[in-house]
């Protein structure tokens, strides 16, 4: 008789078990879970993702330790450059991103996910890569991939929450729903692309140049942008351009142009402070600057360029094409390709100083986590990774003026950070600067990443007022 049952219940389980492979049972299970998600992601602000239908390399939980993914119920499960896709139970909970974002040093975007799928995926995931599995695949991604996709179009209206839940298979591959979060992540990349440094692309060499040279132009006047950039342009030169000071920054870091052609007079950020960011770096102080100028004028004011700034080369305007051309020439036909290579080593040298710093602050040395970060930031003073990082210490150390400096240059590189805003606004209230810090709370609202937390501000910003 207990034969009979034993045999009985194992049936009912085949049966429970191979549900899903009955016509509709599997798409009734799906529609269940995006319908979840869809209340999920509209209660906390933040896109969702379906861990059953998403694709990742193993490698990616190299950012994360399995016991801080199992004690949070957290999962990595896509990047993109400096971007880390998180999906989490509890996306509200700050802390966790803070310290993941330190830990990892990336920029973390939580993803709401359901709690079984997170308990599940997290321990067959780990499990895989120390079996030596080099890529997770969950069981309905190749469903997922052949479902129609929703896509907005440029400056296209936001879908709705639940138009975004019907993306989530695709999400891992670089598909976002569109949400709170507006992430700069390219539709359709593969994903050994994400997960894999692109190489700088070279373009065709044009007919007077043995490499196209790529030059960035930065001036806030647009007859002046435009005309060099067209005559640069017709003489074979890669430009890129920028009007404003703070975008020239993000645009060295991201072309590594070989020139800059650098207007005195910017709006944000003066050219002379952008100069002396990029001369005072051993990481891209060997890019050529000629700077220009309607303001300063005669050899007096070149000289002061070149020996406080490191200019290496001064124009007034109005200038003559053909004498820009001759000094444009002149600078930009020095070799670099050793420059280059060791611009790359520098790279390396950063991220391992990174690494050491995370690795020192774990281990409960402080202070040897900001003397690494302090040396980081002498070869790239542009990374604003590591001035964040470098403010979280000093605050920790209670050195609020100092912290307070680095969340202002961390947010000088990156504008929309908004746990460098969230910091530097609580370190402006502790120090006693009650409008600076309504100022940055009020800014820091337009890039609160769910309600909850935007509510709660709306509610200390009543309380200091």
């Amino acid at each position: 008789m207990a034969d009979n049952d034993t045999t009985r219940l194992g049936r009912v389980q085949l049966k429970q078990r191979d549900a899903s492979l009955i016509p509709g049972a599997r798409e009734m299970e799906v529609n269940d879970i995006t319908r979840k998600l869809a209340e999920l992601s509209e209660k906390a602000g933040v896109p969702a993702v379906n861990l059953d239908e998403v694709q990742f390399e193993l490698k990616i939980l190299d950012v994360l330790p399995r016991e801080i993914a199992e004690q949070h119920v957290i999962l990595p499960f896509a990047v993109s450059g400096d971007n880390l896709k998180m999906a989490m139970a509890a996306p509200e909970d700050r802390k966790v991103i803070d310290e993941i974002e330190f830990v990892s040093g990336k920029k973390v975007f939580p993803h709401v996910a359901l709690v079984e799928q997170l308990k599940r995926l997290i321990e067959s995931v780990y499990n895989a890569r120390e079996a030596g599995q080099k890529l997770f695949t969950g069981p309905g991604f190749a469903k997922a991939q052949a479902r129609p996709r929703v896509s907005a179009a440029p400056n296209s209206p936001e879908p709705s929450v639940s138009q975004a839940a019907t993306v989530l298979g695709a999400t891992a591959l670089g598909q976002i729903p569109s949400g709170p979060l507006d992430l700069d992540i390219e539709i359709d990349v593969p994903l050994e692309e994400q997960l894999t440094p692109r190489p700088v692309a070279v373009a065709a060499a044009a007919p007077q140049l043995e490499v196209q040279k790529k030059i960035l132009v930065v001036d806030d006047e647009d007859d002046i942008r435009l005309l060099i950039s067209r005559v640069l342009t017709e003489k074979g030169y890669d430009v890129v351009t920028a009007s404003r000071g703070l975008e020239a920054i993000q645009l060295v870091q991201n072309e590594e142009p070989d020139m800059i052609i650098l207007d005195a007079m910017l709006p944000e950020v003066h050219g002379f402070d952008i100069c002396k960011k990029i001369k005072g770096s051993k990481k891209y102080g060997h890019i050529p600057v000629i700077m220009i100028s309607a303001i300063y004028r005669g050899w007096r004011y070149a000289q002061d360029l070149k020996d406080s700034y490191g200019v290496d080369d001064f124009i007034e305007k109005p200038f003559k094409l053909g004498e820009f051309m001759e000094k444009v020439q002149k600078h930009i036909a020095v070799d670099n390709h050793a420059f280059r290579e060791a611009h790359e080593d520098l790279t390396r040298k950063t991220e391992t100083i990174l690494a050491q710093s995370i690795s020192a602050y774990k281990n409960g040395d402080i202070d040897k986590a900001i003397e690494l970060l302090k040396k980081g930031l002498e070869i790239d003073p542009l990374a604003f990774k590591l001035h964040f990082n470098l403010a979280l210490l000093l605050g920790k150390k209670s050195l609020n003026y100092q912290a307070i400096r680095e969340l202002e240059n961390t947010l000088e590189l990156e504008p929309d950070y908004f746990p460098a805003m969230k910091n530097l606004a609580l370190l402006y209230q502790k120090a006693g600067f009650k409008f600076k810090a309504i100022e940055t709370w009020e800014r820091s609202l337009h890039y609160c990443p769910d309600e909850e937390t935007r509510n709660s501000i709306k509610q200390h910003l009543m309380e200091i007022l």
